[in-house]
């Protein structure tokens, strides 16, 4: 499962390098990919779309910035 994540109040590399560290630590996350203001994070699938939202908005508000919204991206194959 993807998510695409807008995230408010990241305004540094700093902020960048504290949401990826946070979401580091959300179980069953394989790829995280943090932007100023976004992120695109990648699950192995093994939990609920509400409970994966729950546990990355609860990882991004721990490192001090607010999840404004979330978006389920479609899967894509990978390119060989």
């Amino acid at each position: 499962m993807r998510l695409e994540l807008t995230i408010g109040g990241m305004l540094s590399v700093h902020a960048k390098h504290a949401v990826f560290t946070a979401l580091s630590a959300v179980e069953g996350l394989v790829h995280a990919e943090v932007e100023l203001g976004r992120a695109e994070v990648m699950h192995d699938g093994h939990a609920s779309p509400v409970e994966l939202e729950g546990s990355v908005r609860a990882a991004v508000e721990a490192a001090g910035f607010e999840v404004l919204a979330v978006r389920v991206l479609p899967r894509t194959l990978p390119t060989i």
